[in-house]
């Protein structure tokens, strides 16, 4: 499928909302290039570059990593891929950087994945990780073929420190106490669309249905004449 003009578009989702699944959905779809902030920070990291370890610093304090930091890394990115259409995964976190982000270039929409914490916390806590490729498995409902081992590699999985109740509690409040502001910002300006549900196979028809209006909105006209 060929776009036939620039898109760029945010998703947005609290930890466990499946937005990992389906960011790779839309790639795979739409053809955007997927930039994800996460994924950015740890190359950085282990290749050591001043941003690198700047914001390891940051996080070996246990620091947030400060706005400047983390846009100047993003941006610094964005150039190389700013002819393509894109999908902006984990940036912008807060308002500050939504707003150097709309400096620099202008976004289309933003994909807010809304599911319900509880859905989350069970979720999280059932889920099983193959570290080096960033593979995720749930044992309820995307379990590995093979029981502790990774599909693709044959290697052993992990379970995250991180992935117990209390912390995932403490993790979704803190991620709903800084997002906020920003779907706030992106609803006065019109962009935001929210996706609600428990299931991110019911979710996605809805997000693709979403996309291909706003990609493709000449088919919608010939369907309505046919």
């Amino acid at each position: 499928m060929v776009l036939q003009r620039i898109f760029r578009t945010v998703i947005m989702g609290p930890p466990g909302s499946g937005k990992g699944t389906v960011s790779g959905r839309i790639v795979k779809r739409f053809g955007l290039t997927h930039l994800s902030s996460g994924d950015l920070l740890r190359a950085n990291v282990k290749a050591q570059t001043e941003l690198g370890l700047l914001m390891k610093s940051c996080i070996d304090q246990g620091q947030l990593v400060p706005d400047d930091v983390i846009s100047r890394l993003i941006l610094t990115e964005m150039r190389s891929i700013e002819k393509s259409s894109w999908l902006l995964d984990g940036f912008p976190r807060t308002v500050a950087q939504a707003e150097t982000l709309d400096s620099v270039c202008s976004v289309d929409t933003v994909i807010n994945i809304d599911v319900p914490f509880q859905t989350i916390k069970q979720r999280l806590t059932s889920r099983w990780l193959h570290l080096p490729s960033g593979r995720v498995y749930n044992i309820d409902f995307n379990p590995p073929k093979i029981s502790g081992l990774d599909d693709v590699t044959g290697e052993p999985l992990i379970q995250r420190d991180d992935d117990t109740p209390e912390t995932i509690t403490r993790r979704l409040k803190s991620y709903e106490i800084q997002t906020q502001p920003v779907l706030e910002y992106y609803r006065s300006k019109g962009m935001l669309e929210t996706f609600s549900g428990t299931e991110t196979n019911k979710i996605w028809p809805h997000i693709q249905a979403f996309l291909s209006k706003k990609l493709f909105p000449q088919n919608e006209k010939v369907v309505g004449k046919a």
